[in-house]
């Protein structure tokens, strides 16, 4: 049976993320996540370098920020490398396989920015790394938090269909 490696982090980003695009164009987004647990009332704070790839890399890009509390799902990766003394050298990233933002309304993220061509999901965003030739595929309407009411507005059923986003008490 084939092994199955999958780890889940919500904490707050480091820094800003940093966003490069390889020879072949894709898109590839840098950053770190400080989770800080608390065990028997004291606070540890442990740091996880992230990296994502293609259009997730560039929505974290948009729609990140340092301080911005952050959900991310997706698999541990050990890198190798060669130091300029020659020592090899190791670390372990996490390869983002979803992104969700987080955090309370006042620390909101500006959904209200216009989209581009492309339709993301702001408060989160999925990719499940298809092979280099897949299509990425857009979200459907159930995933897309701008699109949770697209009922025409001259229907009864629109008229009163929730609160409005102020009302909400979070």
């Amino acid at each position: 049976m084939a092994g199955y490696c999958k780890i889940i982090l919500i904490g707050n980003l480091g820094r800003d993320p940093e966003i490069r695009y390889t020879a072949d164009g894709l898109a590839v987004a840098n950053f770190s996540i400080a989770v800080t647990e608390r065990i028997k009332g004291e606070e540890r704070t442990q740091w996880y370098r992230i990296i994502a790839f293609r259009k997730l890399a560039e929505i974290c890009g948009e729609y990140l920020s340092k301080g911005k509390q952050v959900y991310i799902e997706g698999k541990l990766q050990t890198s190798e490398w060669t130091d300029q003394e020659g020592n090899k050298r190791f670390s372990l990233e996490v390869v983002a396989s979803e992104m969700r933002m987080l955090g309370r309304k006042g620390d909101s993220y500006d959904n209200s920015r216009p989209s581009s061509a492309y339709e993301t999901p702001r408060p989160s965003a999925s990719y499940d790394e298809p092979e280099p030739s897949a299509a990425n595929t857009q979200p459907s309407a159930a995933q897309r938090p701008d699109a949770v009411n697209e009922q025409p507005a001259d229907t009864p059923e629109s008229a009163d269909s929730g609160p409005e986003e102020d009302d909400i008490p979070f």
